[in-house]
C-alpha cells in the first residue's frame, strides 16, 4: 500500500473521497499514484454492490461519503439521491456478469508545476 505522503487518517479520509467522487462522476483525473491505490478500494465498492444484501450496503456505508447526487432523466426532470443508493442502483448492476476490472486508468502526461504524471480513472 502507498503511503502517499501522508498519515493514515489523512490517507483514509483522501481515499474515501477519491472513491465517493469516482462513484458520483464515474470519471476523475488525479495522480497516478492517488489512482491506483483509490481503484483497489472502488473495485471492493462495485463488487459490496453486486452483492446488494444489507451487510453490503452497511460496509459500503461505512466506507463511503454521504454526497448528494442529482442525476436528469430523458425528459430533463432532476432527481437528488445520495452516492450509495447509485453505487447500488445504477453502477453495480452494469457489471452483473463482470468479474473484476471495472475501472480504467489512463495516462495523461506530467502535471504543470510539479510534473507529477497525471491520469483520468474512469468506470468501464
Amino acid at each position: 500500500m502507498r503511503k502517499l505522503q501522508r498519515t493514515s487518517s489523512q490517507r483514509k479520509a483522501l481515499l474515501r473521497d477519491l472513491t465517493t467522487d469516482l462513484i458520483v462522476h464515474e470519471r476523475i483525473q488525479t495522480t497516478e499514484a492517488r489512482a491506483k491505490e483509490v481503484r483497489s478500494t472502488v473495485e471492493k465498492m462495485i463488487t459490496l454492490g453486486k452483492r446488494g444484501d444489507i451487510h453490503a450496503r452497511r460496509k459500503a456505508a461505512a466506507w463511503m461519503r454521504r454526497e448528494l447526487v442529482t442525476t436528469a432523466d430523458a425528459e430533463g426532470n432532476e432527481t437528488t439521491t445520495f452516492a450509495l443508493q447509485k453505487l447500488f442502483d445504477d453502477v453495480a448492476p452494469r457489471y452483473a456478469d463482470r468479474q473484476g476490472g471495472y475501472t480504467r486508468i489512463m495516462k495523461m502526461g506530467p502535471r504543470r508545476g510539479d510534473g507529477a504524471p497525471i491520469v483520468i480513472i474512469e468506470l468501464v
